[in-house]
């Protein structure tokens, strides 16, 4: 009778460059700290030896630009088309924050690296302008609304990770903006007077509704340049 393969041997046969950046991803996104993730907390999430990695990267870096490119290749975009340029920016702005949403680790990937593959190019760039210029706008200035978007998705999500009071109006988000709140009016009036003097707005800036505010802001000084330009 033949002898049966054991199960890491199974295991290490079903292994993929994919399984490897989707554990990485799995891994990085609950902890929230790319600096816990090393080969070895991989392998144990595979279920395989940590040498066994290195025959798809060669180095934690490989696996970090490969998370990147997995996420920026896989954005998704709301259906379209757009009514108009202000409908186009303001689905595209929300499609970025989604995107840093779903995989929170991912901002300081984006932060720190430079993502060149055909995926990532596609994904979450030439789509992202394509769209904006399906909507109306010109070529340059789409690139320019996307690079206000990425760069505007990321510092917002980045502000407000930490600050989980912003997501949430319920339950412990509410109690959490609550006590900032309480925080914030309990300063020392003589030294913070602005703080002391408006804190549930202090207290609301890593809400939703600030990131609304200012990407309405931007659509509005946005389109109101292409009237006149046109």
């Amino acid at each position: 009778m033949p002898a049966q393969p054991n199960r890491s041997r199974r295991r290490e046969t079903s292994l993929s460059a994919e399984r490897i950046i989707e554990a990485a991803l799995r891994i990085s996104d609950a902890e929230a700290d790319l600096d816990r993730l090393t080969m070895r907390r991989i392998a144990a999430e595979l279920g395989v030896g940590a040498m066994t990695l290195y025959s798809y990267f060669r180095s934690k870096d490989e696996i970090l630009d490969g998370m990147a490119d997995h996420v920026l290749g896989g954005m998704q975009l709301p259906p379209g088309p757009d009514a108009g340029p202000a409908d186009a920016i303001r689905a595209m702005g929300y499609a970025l924050l989604a995107m840093m949403r779903e995989h929170p680790s991912i901002v300081r990937l984006f932060a720190t690296r430079v993502t060149d593959s055909p995926a990532a190019l596609r994904g979450a760039w030439e789509a992202v302008i394509q769209r904006l210029v399906d909507s109306g706008i010109p070529g340059p200035q789409a690139v320019r609304c996307y690079g206000f978007l990425i760069t505007y998705a990321i510092g917002f999500a980045s502000y407000q990770m930490p600050r989980q009071w912003g997501r949430s109006s319920d339950g412990e988000g509410a109690e959490q903006r609550r006590q900032r709140t309480h925080f914030y009016a309990g300063l020392p009036i003589e030294e913070f007077p602005q703080l002391v003097g408006h804190p549930e707005e202090v207290a609301d800036l890593p809400s939703d509704s600030q990131f609304a505010d200012g990407l309405e802001a931007y659509i509005d000084a946005t389109v109101r340049a292409l009237v006149i330009r046109s």
